[in-house]
């Protein structure tokens, strides 16, 4: 009671109307033999329902949101609120979230990364501007929607930080997931995960899914022995993929650094694939001088040309955070308020070289 008088009297607090109100169901305050529980079988008369009931209340991500009528005193966690502190009213768009659905937070749906911050990637950058204008007029496609993209390239190219970018520049939602988020516990786990992913992202059309590290579940099948039957989550992804359930305004962006390694069936479903490659010696550059002027120490003159030749082949992940971090970290445990060039050379020079990433077709026969 106090949580509902809580909301009821602080809505003159709320400065604008919310956009978009993320639930979790939490279940009842107490405990007992003759629990229901409350199923929804109609999302949007779900959301008819919520904002009728819930209209005025002031959403505070954390706080909780208490069922009246149907299900009294069932909860509801808020898990965010777009805008902050704002007032729910008949415009909110309503989410309720599965319990143990494996999708991450809603703190990551919305993205602040530009396409100035993906240094390089030209060739992929050029290729998304297609993506970017389904994003922006859906309805315009139709049957020709590019619904389906594989991103692939070695780690840490930016494959990543451009499916964000292109949902900030679009100004569209993202829903990014780790593959090996998907794998339940029991047998249709993974394939009921991926359904509500895909209708999640329906309901905040037009949207981004984002799967990372495809090849955690998308293993050729050759290789399904060496981490198990992953078939019913595969079976289900290729379902949403074709098309069968129509999701419009549904753009799908998968990554991977194995791309060999995928099955072809899974393969075969990408209308685009788009290529990430190692940056060269003055993209290099690019990445070190910009990168060095956020230090929250000085860095004296260093030759980034020279630096940038002995670091080609290395990911712009790997010299942010192997060379220019560990250079950075250096200085600060030896109590310095510079960042010399021998730093930077000491980091590199303690970074082993790995590029080499074999294809395990080789440990078959």
């Amino acid at each position: 009671m106090n949580a509902k008088k809580t909301h009821e009297n602080n809505t003159e607090f709320g400065k604008s109307t919310s956009e978009l109100l993320i639930l979790k169901p939490e279940g009842y305050p107490l405990s007992g033999m003759m629990e229901e529980y409350p199923v929804i079988e109609n999302r949007d008369v779900f959301e008819f329902y919520a904002r009728e009931q819930w209209s005025g209340y002031v959403a505070r991500k954390g706080d909780y949101l208490f069922d009246r009528r149907m299900f009294p005193d069932f909860a509801y966690r808020i898990i965010d609120v777009e805008p902050a502190e704002s007032i729910i009213g008949n415009s909110t768009s309503i989410i309720v979230t599965e319990e143990e659905t494996g999708i991450p937070s809603s703190s990551e749906i919305r993205s602040d990364v530009r396409f100035e911050d993906v240094i390089g990637q030209e060739l992929a950058k050029q290729k998304c501007r297609l993506i970017e204008r389904f994003l922006e007029e859906p309805e315009r496609f139709g049957k020709w929607a590019p619904r389906n993209i594989l991103f692939f390239g070695p780690s840490g190219t930016g494959k990543t930080m451009l499916a964000k970018a292109l949902a900030n520049k679009t100004d569209v939602p993202i829903i990014p997931v780790k593959a090996t988020q998907l794998i339940g516990e029991y047998v249709g786990d993974g394939a009921r995960q991926i359904h509500q992913l895909y209708d999640r992202a329906e309901e905040m059309a037009p949207c981004i899914i984002f799967i990372d590290e495809l090849d955690a579940i998308a293993l050729d099948r050759r290789f399904q022995e060496i981490r198990g039957d992953v078939s019913e989550i595969v079976n289900a992804l290729l379902t949403e993929m074709d098309g069968i359930v129509e999701r419009d305004g549904v753009c799908t962006i998968c990554s991977t650094n194995r791309v060999n390694s995928l099955d072809s069936a899974v393969r075969s479903r990408f209308e685009e694939e788009i290529e990430f490659v190692l940056p060269g010696e003055e993209e290099i550059v690019h990445i070190l001088e910009s990168n060095v002027r956020t230090f929250p120490l000085s860095v004296e003159k260093c030759d980034f040309q020279a630096l940038a030749k002995k670091a080609k082949g290395l990911s712009g992940r790997d010299i942010v955070e192997k060379i220019l971090k560990t250079a950075l970290h250096q200085a600060i445990i030896e109590d310095r308020e510079v960042v010399t060039g021998k730093d930077f050379e000491k980091a590199l020079a303690r970074l082993g070289r790995k590029d080499f990433t074999p294809d395990p077709t080789h440990l078959y026969v």
